[in-house]
């Protein structure tokens, strides 16, 4: 008897730790989701399926009152994690990320990347058919063009956002959750909003953070139940659709963030010489992909889903 009681609480305190690992986990993937959602070239939505966490985000918006206790239980550290990550690169921004832009995308760039193999595989557990490949060729071309002709195109510069802008861009970032890939920031940048959201954000200014959150929250309401239903009936179709915007939003990061960024304003801007750049770049990008195989390979050590 005694050697069972000792062995019932060596197991509820191996369970206990299980639990703490993995409240801890959803904080850290809550964190990378939300720079994700303000990082040029990036989108949450991306680091959200690649964390394996996007199915069930998407089925409690479109079902909030399904399993409605167990679901905020288990959102609230990614909630808390998303909300650290967006203050915390907000700060970054204003205070590093202007000047080695390039080195935080290949540092981000690497840990999809790494991350790659599992999310492939997750889209074909339910099988995987000839045309479900077309539709990740055909995404992944479509975005790259998309984000490409954007990059080109001639900035439209909003001086002075009002509430109604702000919503709007609150809206774009609700749909960089819902559609992977879909890199939101490039579209603030296009139009002259993105470094005045991350100093608002920065500065707690709720003339900027209330009308981005009402704006999210709509966008999830109008949405959420259209993607769940894609999900639920066509997952093979809509998950390499989302592998598709994956590898498109990632490949067209190179075009239109990493390789200007080595010409001559882009080297003086980082102060750095060519050499320099191209190091830094590979050796973030290495770390990114050894970080995220590394965090792949602890997590189902600790996992207790």
């Amino acid at each position: 008897k005694k050697r069972e009681k000792i062995c019932l609480y060596m197991k509820n305190i191996n369970l206990k730790n299980k639990s703490t690992m993995d409240w801890l986990f959803r904080v850290i993937k809550g964190v990378f989701i939300g720079i994700g959602a303000i990082l040029p070239g990036l989108s949450g939505g991306v680091l959200a399926v690649i964390f394996g966490i996007y199915d069930r985000m998407i089925e409690f918006m479109a079902k909030p009152t399904k399993k409605f206790v167990e679901n905020v239980l288990y959102f609230i550290p990614v909630g808390i994690g998303v909300g650290l990550g967006i203050l915390l690169f907000s700060f970054a921004v204003s205070a590093a990320f202007s000047s080695y832009e390039t080195l935080f995308v290949c540092l981000f760039l690497g840990f999809v990347v790494g991350t790659f193999p599992s999310l492939y595989k997750q889209a074909g557990a339910e099988g995987r058919e000839r045309k479900d490949l077309i539709i990740t060729a055909v995404t992944a071309a479509v975005l790259f063009l998309i984000m490409n002709i954007l990059q080109k195109g001639s900035l439209i510069q909003i001086d002075q956002p009002g509430m109604i802008a702000w919503a709007v861009a609150g809206f774009l970032v609700g749909l960089g959750f819902l559609i992977p890939g879909l890199s939101t920031s490039n579209f603030l940048m296009y139009f002259g909003m993105y470094s005045k959201m991350t100093d608002g954000i920065s500065s707690f200014d709720f003339f900027v953070i209330i009308p981005i959150t009402i704006g999210l929250f709509v966008c999830v309401l109008l949405f959420s139940k259209l993607i769940h239903s894609l999900l639920d009936h066509h997952y093979a179709k809509m998950f390499h659709f989302i592998l598709g915007t994956v590898i498109g939003s990632s490949v067209a990061i190179l075009t239109t963030v990493i390789f200007p960024s080595y010409g001559g304003e882009g080297l003086s801007k980082m102060g750095l010489s060519l050499g320099a750049a191209l190091v830094g770049s590979i050796l973030l990008f290495v770390i990114g992909v050894i970080t995220s195989y590394a965090f792949s390979k602890v997590e189902e050590r600790y996992s207790t889903n």
